[in-house]
């Protein structure tokens, strides 16, 4: 188990953290799912060429209604899923060009926001429909981030950086029962993952 502790998150102290997971023996990876975090990208390139990358699609719904009405909102998620819930990546972009035609003079921002990051966003839709459900959501990773919060809620201040490590420590070791429930579906997961990734498994 690390933990990082960095006053930012630019792409030089993400560099440092998976270049230290490297040093730890993580030879590859294949599919990152990321929240857009500045920097990440670049710095998951750099280290793992071969790693595709998935923008969290509901991280981009959450930026995407920030600044929609909420008369819309609902009408608006629900055009949303026709898109990132579509079969195929041709669907998809067939739903996205009705989207944009409906919602683009209103809410230009989550239109330019969702081209923007389409090819990020849309990577999943080269995996089958069980992966997906995996890849899609940084929700994980999310639920680990609350824990840590609680963790550290009732505190305001830590001493050191010794004793905030500890009390995460303390948090993580709790996460860690959950961490050993099996994936939904993971057998039919790892067999077409040792397909896709042959030469790399």
């Amino acid at each position: 188990m690390g933990f990082w502790i960095d006053g930012t998150e630019s792409s030089r102290f993400w560099l440092g953290v998976l270049n230290d997971l490297k040093a730890r023996g993580v030879r590859d990876v294949f599919i990152f799912s990321v929240d857009g975090l500045t920097g990440l990208d670049k710095a998951i390139k750099a280290t793992f060429p071969k790693a595709d990358i998935q923008r969290c699609v509901v991280h981009q719904i959450r930026n995407s209604l920030k600044y929609v009405s909420w008369k819309d909102k609902r009408e608006l998620v629900r055009d949303l899923k026709k898109v990132y819930g579509a079969p195929t990546l041709e669907v998809a972009e067939r739903e996205f060009e009705d989207f944009s035609a409906k919602w683009g003079e209103k809410y230009s921002h989550v239109v330019k926001s969702w081209k923007g990051n389409w090819e990020a966003l849309t990577t999943f839709f080269r995996y089958p429909v069980e992966i997906r459900r995996v890849m899609y959501t940084t929700n994980i990773i999310e639920s680990v981030n609350s824990k840590f919060r609680k963790a550290t809620a009732g505190r305001r201040v830590f001493p050191t950086e010794e004793s905030l490590l500890k009390c995460l420590y303390m948090a993580a070791t709790e996460l860690e029962r959950k961490w050993c429930r099996p994936i939904k579906d993971w057998p039919s997961i790892y067999t077409q993952l040792s397909i896709l990734f042959e030469d790399r498994l």
